[in-house]
């Protein structure tokens, strides 16, 4: 009688020989499939951060449509299926703001009506992130940005250097809110000539902390700004016009309020009155002598702040001044106020499109950020924890 062997089939794939995840500086091999990289923009300047992220990942770009119809209407084709897969969306924000958000919106409403597992939002420039504050009788329309990505199908986000970390508080889904300071400080340290003969300078008593994590890490010394040559956008933000001062009408509207409804309080009762406040002329806290002046921020758009810290950084005896930011907007007249300023150079990194303005500037250089959203990206679908993409982060980095 024949001896029956029990026992499972050999397997004609040795578990030894699969490849292994590993990461590299320079490539990534993934051996796990399920997932997709869209980008959210078909133009070149948009997708040249996702071309950079999806080589890294060792895949290819996912194949769609994104266009406006003569009406200006946006439309979002996918030409590959997406069921049950985890979807990444690329989203970088150019001049046109608002089309942006609609891209990124009617995509994730496409994939979350195609059945996808998950949609995570690739935005390393979150934008409205300014406007994440009350201001007067206006909005905080982060806020509600925010409910708009939600209701849109968004599950995750991946973005980089928030304007303020409290804006992660505002979505109802988690938040990755990665640093760019780590390749801004290798640019110093390997750019820079002399560096060690440098000091971090803070345009403002805000930009202090940020200042002081790139001072310490560096090893030198902080100087802060305090003052202001004209009314800017911290006049707003600090209240110092609130509430509004009242305006005469002429002729009669036809509505006559109580005189106790006028921002007049209730006979016998006297409200402390708050001053106003005046700040002083531009000041430098600190030594700049002689030494270079390397200005940190998380964003640079109108530069007419910066022009002016660098010419008091100058008259201070400063001999060369840098400027370091996660986001370069640089709208309007930026690189022409730029290139005809003190300022030596303006280091930015690839988080939103910027390639006109280097043409108009030299002085604009860019530091390539896609590692670590590329990495980012690797470890979120595979389950793997984000810690090491915040070592030695601490919380007021």
């Amino acid at each position: 009688m024949p001896i029956r062997r029990f026992g499972g089939h050999r397997s004609l794939v040795s578990y030894s020989q699969t490849t292994k995840l590993s990461y590299g500086y320079m490539k990534m091999n993934i051996s796990r499939t399920g997932y997709r990289v869209f980008s959210a923009n078909s133009t070149t300047a948009c997708t040249e951060l996702a071309k950079k992220i999806t080589e890294r990942l060792g895949v290819e770009l996912g194949k769609s449509a994104v266009y406006q119809e003569s009406n200006t209407e946006t439309r979002v084709n996918l030409k590959e299926s997406v069921r049950g897969q985890d979807i990444f969306i690329i989203q970088t924000i150019p001049r046109d703001v608002n089309t942006a958000i609609m891209e990124l919106l009617v995509m994730a409403y496409a994939l979350k009506t195609s059945c996808a597992k998950n949609i995570i939002g690739v935005i390393p420039y979150f934008p409205y992130s300014k406007q994440c504050k009350m201001r007067k009788r206006g909005s905080v329309v982060c806020k509600l940005l925010a409910s708009m990505l939600a209701k849109a199908g968004l599950t995750h986000i991946i973005t980089m250097d928030l304007h303020q970390k409290e804006i992660q508080g505002f979505f109802s889904f988690p938040v990755d809110n990665l640093r760019a300071s780590p390749f801004l400080i290798q640019y110093i340290q390997e750019e820079i000539p002399d560096y060690r003969n440098a000091i971090i300078v803070a345009k403002s008593p805000s930009a202090a902390k940020r200042a002081q994590s790139y001072a310490e890490r560096l090893r030198l010394g902080l100087a802060v700004m305090h003052g202001e040559g004209h009314h800017s956008e911290s006049d707003m933000a600090d209240g110092r016009y609130s509430p509004p001062l009242s305006r005469a009408t002429t002729g009669h509207t036809g509505l006559e309020l109580p005189s106790t409804s006028r921002h007049v309080p209730f006979p016998g009762i006297e409200l402390p009155m708050m001053m106003a406040k005046e700040k002083p002329p531009i000041t430098v806290v600190g030594d700049v002598g002689g030494r270079i002046a390397i200005i940190v921020d998380d964003i640079i758009d109108d530069v007419e702040d910066f022009v002016a810290a660098a010419e008091i950084l100058k008259e201070r005896g400063a001999y060369k001044i840098y400027i370091m930011a996660t986001h370069g907007l640089l709208s309007a007249e930026a690189p022409r106020l730029i290139e005809e300023s003190a300022i030596d150079e303006v280091v930015v990194t690839n988080t939103v499109p910027h390639e006109v303005q280097k043409l108009q500037c030299p002085k604009i250089k860019t530091v390539d950020v896609s590692m670590i959203l590329a990495e980012a990206i690797r470890r979120i679908h595979n389950g793997e924890s984000m810690a090491y993409l915040f070592r030695n982060i601490a919380v007021d980095d």
